[in-house]
């Protein structure tokens, strides 16, 4: 069992129940970003799992210089901010620079630490020192256990409340591959989440963007909750294959539903 965290209330980890984290890749207005987190609140009120909203006001780490990043910092909270007041969900956005850390925390209740920079020390420390819990994403290319120093990281610059996310190994050819052993050997020094649509990216695989395939996220997820994770991470959207980054391997609201309602059944 791993051991337990709070975000805004919610218990994550420590035998508590499971906990979705769902929305878009990336805050894209906020009209369309309060709706989105509205339908994905009744959902996950429907299948009787906790919500935390996600959505990045930028997406750093993207193929091509030319894809889409997103509103930028000042805008994307105030979209995100304006979610809080509309639906009290818990939210979770992506910083990429130390400074992005402070301004963030005013809005957000996780920070989360991109997959490529979950070795940058003085990221994970701005992370730390502003008291929010923090979900830090396995490196592609990191050993499951050496994420523990990361969370060590986090942990001494002031923030007890860290997350450690799995999504995928990459071996160098355009594929992710998921190592269940991953989730154990992780759960012994933090809460664990599964991230199941990042894992089914096909990076680079689209031009110069990143592909992936949406239908392999349902039996991923079931493998992962059957053999123990604290929280699902899902990126959403409403037509994905109109989504500006990560369409290929965003769920759309029935698959969605189908996924959720398998956690359910394997949680019972």
């Amino acid at each position: 069992m791993s051991p337990q965290v709070q975000v805004a209330g919610i218990p994550i980890g420590g035998g508590a129940p499971l906990v979705l984290i769902a929305g878009p890749c990336v805050v894209e207005g906020r009209d369309f970003t309060v709706a989105h987190a509205g339908r994905l609140k009744e959902l996950a009120a429907e299948a009787n799992i906790p919500l935390i909203f996600k959505a990045s006001f930028d997406k750093a780490n993207r193929t091509s210089g030319k894809s889409h990043r997103g509103p930028g910092v000042e805008s994307g909270l105030e979209v995100l901010a304006a979610v809080k007041a509309a639906h009290g969900l818990p939210l979770l956005t992506d910083v990429h620079l130390p400074e992005q850390c402070a301004l963030a925390a005013q809005v957000v209740d996780v920070l989360q630490i991109p997959a490529f920079l979950c070795r940058q020390t003085d990221l994970l420390w701005a992370a730390g020192e502003t008291g929010r819990a923090v979900n830090v994403k396995k490196g592609q290319f990191l050993a499951a256990a050496d994420m523990a120093y990361a969370v060590d990281k986090v942990k001494s610059a002031g923030s007890p409340n860290v997350l450690v996310t799995e999504r995928g190994t990459t071996f160098g050819y355009r594929d992710l591959v998921v190592d269940y052993r991953n989730l154990g050997i992780m759960r012994e020094f933090a809460p664990v989440v599964f991230d199941g649509t990042h894992s089914v990216q096909q990076p680079g695989s689209a031009g110069g963007a990143t592909g992936g395939n949406r239908l392999l996220v349902p039996p991923l997820v079931r493998a992962a909750v059957a053999v123990g994770v604290d929280a699902v991470f899902l990126e959403v959207h409403p037509d994905p294959d109109q989504a500006p980054s990560d369409g290929p391997n965003s769920l759309d609201y029935p698959l969605l539903q189908q996924v959720l309602a398998s956690i359910r059944r394997l949680t019972a």
